[in-house]
């Protein structure tokens, strides 16, 4: 059934008030074809939301919002791995507990991070040295023009940092409908990652023998005392993707900063977006009803629930200060939208 001018602020962890000229609640594919035919009929401009925590809306959205709603959820023995079957409206963090409370590893680094299984494989989730990509098998998406259905191999995604094939040539052409991963049974745990390897060496003896439930948790544990809960503060998460820079960038930085966060990758160094704007000074700043998280200056809040725009004058200022200031690109992760 097509709703109109239905109100979005409760559907996106910002809590940006917008609405939606028509709105759809699909839980089946064939559900889904019937709403992309509705809005291919009239011309619509299509928006597939999940769990609302990676997008911005700017203002209200002109033409049929899709709601992802689909569940299901399989796990299976093959060869050595247990494959993990997930529908795309299924809850990532659900995902994640159900597999390690089952003493599967693979996913335990990647606890807490909010939205739905469908937009996993679009941003190429990832945290605490562990990304989607690591246990990625394939999923399987409806082309929004034409309503087929279509598989997609982990080289037709081109997963990179943060990235994909759906962030890119493939664009808004496709919903995922269904994702499949692959838990090995010789899991290693990944504990490497700064954050997660103090917690665990300050709250857990013999850390190389911890199993995927307790490594979850330790992640929780981390992620809470950083980030907010967007039920309490709206908020979209890590705003700022952690820029990729050159050695020669690196080193100018690390020159004039030695304090300065940075991770190697390969011949380039990611650095901590956090650390960048935290030493601009804008970790704790508020004004117009929006600001910087006080604990984690990755994190944009909308305490007085206001207009995106707003969040989104924000991140430009924040943008422009850290590239006056270090000479670094900093690039949202959130999309805004309309």
């Amino acid at each position: 059934m097509i709703e109109s001018n239905a109100d979005l602020q409760p559907l996106n962890t910002l809590a940006v008030a917008a609405r939606a000229a028509h709105f759809a609640r699909v839980e089946n594919l064939e559900q889904l074809r019937e709403a992309l035919q509705f809005a291919r009929d009239r011309k619509l401009p299509i928006l597939p939301l999940g769990g609302g925590s990676n997008i911005v809306f700017t203002g209200d959205y002109p033409g049929l919002v899709i709601h992802l709603d689909m569940r299901g959820l399989e796990l299976q023995k093959i060869d050595g791995a247990t494959q993990v079957t997930a529908a795309g409206g299924e809850n990532w963090h659900r995902l994640v507990m159900h597999t390690v409370e089952r003493d599967l590893g693979g996913l335990e680094n990647l606890a807490l991070i909010p939205g739905r299984i469908g937009a996993a494989p679009i941003q190429n989730i990832g945290a605490y040295g562990v990304e989607l990509r690591d246990t990625f098998c394939d999923l399987q998406a409806v082309h929004i023009p034409t309503g087929e259905l279509h598989e997609f191999s982990a080289d037709d995604c081109r997963f990179g940092y943060r990235d994909s094939v759906f962030k890119g040539p493939a664009r808004d052409q496709y919903i995922i409908t269904r994702v499949r991963l692959r838990l090995p049974d010789d899991w290693r745990a990944r504990l490497e990652y700064p954050a997660l390897k103090q917690y665990l060496d300050e709250h857990h003896e013999g850390a190389g023998e911890l199993t995927p439930v307790e490594i979850a948790r330790a992640v929780i544990a981390v992620r809470n005392s950083k980030l907010p809960n967007p039920q309490e503060i709206p908020n979209a998460g890590s705003f700022f993707k952690n820029p990729v820079v050159d050695a020669e960038i690196y080193e100018r930085l690390k020159r004039a900063h030695p304090d300065l966060v940075a991770f190697a990758v390969g011949e380039r160094w990611k650095l901590a977006a956090g650390w960048l704007i935290d030493r601009a000074g804008w970790r704790g700043r508020r004004r117009d009803g929006v600001g910087v998280h006080d604990r984690q200056a990755l994190v944009l809040v909308n305490p007085g629930r206001c207009a995106g725009d707003r969040v989104t004058g924000l991140a430009r200022e924040i943008t422009e200060d850290i590239r006056n200031k270090f000479g670094v690109e900093l690039e949202p992760e959130p999309r805004y939208y309309p």
